[in-house]
């Protein structure tokens, strides 16, 4: 990300108001555009989903017991039963 100053793009008006609130601060003002769901640029969104896809279906379909799956998938009981019961 390039740094602009601020008396390049801002009217003096605005950069007077915004001066009141942030004098010497760095901003960081975002696009207008809708902002991205958390995971869905690095992809962890998708592991997280198929990873507790699988565990429900290890638990539901395979009968695998909950202390397998916390031993499997490093997580403890309580994050697997959020997951199974969700």
């Amino acid at each position: 990300m390039k740094y602009r100053n601020a008396s390049e793009i801002l009217p003096d008006e605005l950069l007077k108001e915004i001066q009141k609130y942030a004098s010497g601060e760095v901003l960081y003002i975002p696009s207008e555009g809708k902002r991205k769901e958390w995971g869905s640029g690095s992809g962890a969104r998708v592991f997280y989903e198929q990873r507790n896809e699988d565990i429900r279906y290890k638990y539901f379909h395979l009968k695998t017991s909950i202390e397998a799956l916390c031993e499997e998938y490093s997580l403890s009981d309580e994050t697997i039963k959020k997951i199974l019961y969700k």
